[in-house]
């Protein structure tokens, strides 16, 4: 594993447990759609479907909140009906994109911002 996919990893890790924390239900992470894509993490609020985009960012580098751009937001919203479609649909409450943004800083614990409904 090279130190960029160990970044994510780790970034992922941290978002997985925050979700979690905040009463999600963790369902599939890396859930990979062929060649389309991957989501970082599909989880579970109420009954609502949840789509988590998760980016990883070592403090200095630009704002991973603003990662997520409309071409990026349209092939997320694809990555999610196909994830519902391969599993038996959509929830009661549809489905919602968040972005949850990682900053690690030099030191210290990571800074989490978790945007809800992006796309």
């Amino acid at each position: 594993m090279n130190a960029r996919s160990a970044l994510g990893r780790y970034g992922e890790d941290v978002a997985a447990r925050r979700l979690t924390e905040a009463g999600m239900t963790v369902l599939e992470r890396n859930w990979r759609a062929g060649r389309t894509g991957e989501i970082d993490i599909v989880a579970r609020d109420g009954d609502v479907l949840v789509i988590c985009e998760v980016k990883t960012r070592r403090t200095g580098s630009y704002d991973p909140m603003a990662a997520v751009t409309p071409a990026k937001a349209a092939r997320l919203r694809g990555l999610a009906e196909r994830w519902a479609q391969e599993h038996g649909g959509a929830p009661p409450g549809g489905c919602r994109i968040d972005l949850i943004g990682i900053l690690l800083p030099d030191r210290g614990a990571p800074v989490v911002e978790h945007a809800r409904g992006v796309a």
